[in-house]
């Protein structure tokens, strides 16, 4: 789209190039995320006031282009060593230009946005905005502060009229890459249309889930999230529990975070905790529950102490490094640490192995244990403190419980909890409390209601029930099924109907694992789309795209001496990933989160990939002693032969590249990786948007279908041969010695050398897909028989981690 078009389309300018003022980590992770989603970044910082040792030692002075841009320059280069990793490819840097606040002004006139990240400090920002950037910013470019919470009409005072209505707030929460959530909050002349613009192209182009806030101090998420935090301290400290036990039941068994309450201050930091909660009780004098902001004296001794949290290696929690690692927590009575105990309550314990949320925090408030009467109080005092914010801080309900889920990581935000709860049982308790219970909420039956094919809210203050808004180009499945969009269904999986003759297959059991009635659904789903369609799309809304095939089920058969029937499921398997292949119309795969073995096996056989950025893929089936058998070792052999051909060069080098990603059980660290893996082809695009991805790829299936050409399986293969084999072999009999590999893991290595190249044959000899496959099937049949294979299954199994025997 042209620049002019966009403009008219969006109120905004085609943003293309963008500005970062401020280095730090924020600011540098903000400028990593802008160059993953290919903007061109200019990142700016102060000029040094002095020179380091060695610049002085190198002859340079202050007056040095390196040292004036040395804190910017300090910035980007930090971003290959922070974790978890800022960058999706360490190539992104390359779009990341450094410059200093004092020469590098003028480069502004270049820029479409300009996003400032500097101090928490409104009195810097005015200065900094308003006399030294806004003189250089083109008539229509975007200035944009990442203030956590501070005012952002006060600082547009600053500015020169023209610009003030293209200036709001994007708050970005930390780390930018992984944190959904991102604050827009307008000024009282911020223009609509740039409110809405920004929005758009921040949700399409980051990926960021939106929310609009009001200029009230720590907008939204933090201020319903702080307020959480700090009364779980206070009753925490009333009913003379501990750190531990407070955070087994303010973690999943109420629809929180793992990270709970208490290890999630330590990842924020302590003293940042400590910061906005006294901001809060300083900007909130007419708040009903101010006061709930004022922490015990105990936090500001931790910050005195050092006690900072994550950044300082202790603070809620630490661990010991002597030769026996110990897990410690702070005993916030006396300040000393004591060893971790993993407390245990009736009421948590019956929570696990659920899924559903709600059910978990029914299970939770039902029981009356010390843990459940800490739950009970500090969600009836978060919940009706959330309920009073509206208006003050958002127009709606959706906006609150968007920022919960996507700002703290809660499963359901503030209103989706009291439907949980059921309102009338929770206004019936909590007035049991002698808790003062606002009119409107008696008044609520629930805040959410699906009716007519939509899901809708309740409107507040006082109002009736409205559709929730649907940004363009999203697409919610279990929006879809509750419309009547299921076309068939069974245990495993779904067929639904997208529209326009696409159809979509979903899988929906536990993690997404591919078992049966999953590839039962395979057939039927590509038979209909077939039949009644024109493509197919594989894609699923849970909280991972798929963990591969049910290990459980192979294990009990493994231990029963059930290999006829192991046998039977990898023909099964092999099969359905086949259909994928040489279906007669387009098949598109949209994977997203943990795509791993099986989950992978069926992205590598569908036609096209649509991957949602943050994808981690991989072929990981030697971490529990196999190798993949739907076709995965089969397809990377195959890709590696045909580059080869394509090249005219030796496979060699190739099939050596495809045995590593397996025999290391390489996943990638983000969608980037996947080209580098082998995984995406030419035409396979990356969405950043988990709201678009199903979007996404039904337009990529449809462009497919005017063309599609039916894949048939291969025949004319050459396979690498034995003597390619015996040099894999060799290298890994020379990391056995060098104590890289075990033995058995060497032996693992040989059976996925032998597969990968085709068997025991010499080079060239002519074979076909389907003679990798029987491959495949029968190398993993004989793996199922070793002893520590099924040592590893069960490690797995029961540690969720690789046993390396």
């Amino acid at each position: 789209m042209s620049s002019t078009a966009e403009r008219v389309a969006t109120g905004i300018p085609r943003i293309d190039r963008v500005a970062v003022l401020g280095s730090g980590v924020m600011g540098a992770t903000i400028a990593a995320h802008l160059a993953n989603a290919g903007l061109e970044v200019l990142l700016l910082d102060i000029v040094p006031r002095a020179l380091t040792p060695e610049e002085a030692a190198a002859g340079l002075t202050l007056a040095d282009r390196p040292v004036r841009d040395r804190i910017a320059a300090s910035g980007r280069a930090s971003l290959e060593k922070l974790k978890p990793a800022p960058l999706y490819l360490a190539a992104d840097l390359a779009r990341i230009e450094v410059g200093n606040l004092e020469d590098d002004l003028p480069r502004l006139a270049s820029c479409d946005w300009v996003v400032e990240v500097v101090v928490e400090d409104i009195a810097v920002k005015r200065v900094l905005l308003g006399e030294k950037v806004a003189p250089h910013l083109r008539p229509d470019a975007i200035l944009s502060t990442n203030t956590s919470g501070l005012s952002v009409n006060e600082i547009a005072a600053a500015l020169p009229a023209p610009l003030r209505s293209r200036f709001l707030v994007t708050h970005f929460f930390n780390p930018p890459r992984y944190m959904r959530l991102l604050e827009i909050v307008a000024g009282r002349e911020t223009s609509p249309d740039v409110v809405a613009g920004m929005a758009d192209f921040i949700r399409r182009r980051l990926g960021k889930g939106i929310v609009v806030g009001k200029d009230t101090p720590n907008f939204v998420a933090n201020r319903i999230g702080v307020f959480a935090m700090c009364n779980a301290i206070h009753h925490m400290v009333e009913m003379g529990l501990t750190v531990e036990e407070v955070d087994a039941v303010s973690g999943p068994a109420t629809a929180r975070p793992r990270s709970a309450c208490f290890r999630t201050a330590d990842l924020v930091g302590i003293d940042t905790l400590l910061h906005v909660a006294r901001n809060s009780h300083e900007l909130l004098p007419a708040d009903e529950s101010r006061e709930t902001f004022r922490l015990p004296e105990f936090m500001s001794r931790m910050v005195a102490k050092g006690l900072l949290g994550n950044k300082a290696r202790q603070g809620f929690y630490k661990k010991t490094r002597g030769e026996v690692p110990e897990s410690l927590y702070l005993d916030h009575a006396t300040g000393e640490y004591v060893p971790a105990k993993r407390p245990r309550f009736a009421s948590v314990e019956a929570t696990k192995g659920v899924d559903d949320p709600a059910k978990r925090l029914r299970a939770v408030l039902a029981a009356t244990d010390p843990a459940a009467q800490l739950a009970w109080r500090n969600l009836r005092d978060t919940l009706l403190y959330a309920f009073r914010r509206i208006p003050e801080i958002a127009d709606d309900v959706v906006s609150v419980d968007a920022a919960m889920r996507w700002g703290f990581n809660w499963e359901l935000g503030p209103f989706e909890m009291l439907d949980a709860i059921g309102v009338a049982e929770f206004v019936r308790r909590a007035a049991a409390d002698g808790v003062a219970v606002p009119a409107g909420l008696e008044a609520c039956e629930r805040f959410y209601a699906f009716e007519d094919g939509r899901r809708r809210y309740r409107a507040l203050p006082g109002g009736g029930l409205v559709d929730v808004p649907v940004p363009p180009g999203q697409v919610d499945l279990s929006i879809l099924e509750r419309a009547g969009g299921v076309v068939e269904r069974n245990a495993g999986a779904s067929i639904l109907d997208l529209g326009d003759g696409v159809l979509c297959l979903e899988f929906h059991t536990k993690m997404n694992a591919i078992g049966a009635e999953t590839l039962a659904m395979v057939h039927r789903a590509v038979r209909r789309a077939e039949a009644e369609g024109q493509a197919l799309v594989v894609a699923n809304q849970g909280a991972n795209f798929s963990a591969g095939a049910n290990l459980a089920l192979l294990a009990m058969a493994i231990a029963e001496g059930a290999f006829d029937e192991v046998a039977l499921t990898v023909a099964a398997f092999q099969r359905a990933t086949m259909a994928l292949k040489t279906a007669k119309v387009p098949v598109v795969a949209a994977p997203h989160g943990l795509t791993l073995g099986g989950g992978c096996e069926f992205c590598l056989h569908a036609e096209a990939m649509v991957p949602l950025a943050e994808t981690y893929m991989g072929l990981v089936e030697i971490g529990v002693g196999l190798l993949p058998a739907g076709g995965g070792t089969k397809e990377l052999a195959l890709r590696a032969i045909r580059l080869a051909e394509a090249n005219e060069a030796d496979v060699t080098p190739f099939i050596v590249k495809a045995f590593t990603t397996i025999a290391t059980a390489r996943v990638s660290t983000s969608a980037a990786e996947l080209g580098p893996l082998g995984f995406l082809r030419h035409g396979d695009g990356i969405t950043l948007s988990p709201d678009r991805l199903v979007h996404d790829a039904r337009l990529r299936a449809l462009a497919l279908a005017a063309n599609h050409r039916p894949v048939t399986p291969a025949t004319d293969l050459r396979a690498p041969g034995r003597g390619v084999a015996a040099s894999l072999v060799s290298q890994l009999w020379n990391m056995k010695m060098g104590g890289q590999v075990t033995e058995y893991e060497a032996k693992l290595g040989a059976t996925i050398a032998r597969v990968i190249t085709g068997g025991d044959v010499p080079a060239g000899t002519p074979v076909t897909e389907q003679w990798f496959l029987d491959l495949e099937r029968e190398a993993f049949l004989s793996l199922c028989g070793e002893r520590k294979t099924l040592e590893r299954i069960q490690h797995m199994l029961k540690k969720g981690k690789p046993l390396r025997n």
